[in-house]
């Protein structure tokens, strides 16, 4: 059950801006917000003002999301949306618009359009097949070569040549970089609201 330091209300919360970042900070589980299922060509985005789920587009290739996709809550990254999860070795698909409790296990430097768009690496925390995964080395350097091809060619029929991945880093780094969108979360997303 998620802790959201909120009283009941009779209207609808918009997660993204009431549940905090961090699920268990001494654990390095965050909560996630999921946006689109792993193996999906459709591109979904949650609308941050209003929580409602939006079809974006439809994948302009025939590669699929190979780990399940979206954002931490109470984050802004440089890119001016929540800073990005992808949820890697998920068994069975989950639901666009759920709250999943994830493991950070490393971070990917990536630069989509010439901003920065890093990419948090976690795996579920609840999924007994992950236990045995709490780091880089953890995984195996397939998975690598793997999500490096995904985001260096998603976008090949679209804009050809507008990405890199720079590389993945550690947990400690993803932690570094999940407090900096917290804190730019606070800073620049927050004053916004009414």
């Amino acid at each position: 059950m998620a802790n959201i330091d909120h009283r009941p209300s009779k209207y609808m919360l918009n997660l993204l801006h009431v549940l905090p970042a961090f699920a268990s900070e001494e654990d390095n589980v965050i909560n996630s917000i999921i946006e689109i299922n792993a193996w999906s060509i459709n591109k979904y985005e949650i609308i941050t003002e209003c929580w409602a789920l939006k079809l974006d587009r439809v994948g302009y290739s025939s590669l699929s999301y190979p780990f399940a996709y979206w954002a931490i809550p109470c984050t802004w990254d440089l890119d001016n949306d929540p800073l990005d999860v992808e949820i890697v070795w998920v068994t069975e698909p989950l639901i666009p618009g759920s709250l999943v409790e994830v493991r950070v296990i490393w971070i990917m430097k990536f630069i989509d359009g010439w901003e920065v768009d890093d990419k948090v690496i976690a795996v579920i925390n609840d999924d007994k097949r992950m236990n045995h995964i709490k780091t880089i080395a953890d995984l195996w350097d397939h998975f690598i070569k793997e999500t490096t091809y995904y985001w260096e060619h998603y976008k090949d029929l679209k804009k050809p040549g507008t990405w890199n991945v720079e590389w993945f880093f550690d947990v400690e780094e993803a932690i570094k970089i999940i407090k900096e969108c917290e804190e730019r979360y606070i800073k620049e997303y927050l004053p916004k609201f009414d």
